[in-house]
């Protein structure tokens, strides 16, 4: 079980909505190397880790991926909560507009809603680090 703050340890506080920013950072929740795949990635392979102490790391940092997860999504809402009609379609969010409205969906900066696809978990410790090391890399 997790113990859940319902606070952000790092609070995130955006005055100006910015959807040409938000259409672009949506790609870190739910693109297919964002924090969204990042947990999801960590929290399966832990099962096949070798040793506990493997298994214990991988949940933490799944875990910790949730966390960003969080930040990110309450980054993209505040960027575009008070978003006016003439914004959404000179600012390029009309088309996400039109399906998720204010909400925040995980999909990609391009458009493509997060897929399963995007992660591995081979079952293979060494296979599935390898993509951790990837995708991450990826991310930075």
């Amino acid at each position: 079980m997790f113990v859940y703050e319902k606070k952000l340890q790092y609070p995130v506080h955006i005055a100006n909505t910015n959807p040409k920013l938000a259409s672009l950072i949506i790609s870190q929740y739910g693109g297919p190397d964002g924090e969204l795949g990042a947990s999801l990635r960590y929290l399966s392979q832990r099962y096949a880790m070798p040793f506990p102490e493997l298994k214990g790391l991988l949940t933490d940092i799944g875990t910790e991926e949730l966390g960003h997860l969080e930040m990110i999504g309450a980054i993209v809402h505040q960027l575009t909560r008070d978003l006016t009609d003439e914004q959404m379609k000179t600012d390029g969010f009309a088309q996400y507009f039109v399906d998720h409205t204010a909400g925040v969906y995980p999909t990609a900066a391009s458009g493509a809603p997060w897929s399963a696809n995007s992660i591995q978990s081979t079952g293979d410790p060494i296979a599935d680090l390898t993509e951790d090391l990837a995708a991450d890399g990826a991310m930075a």
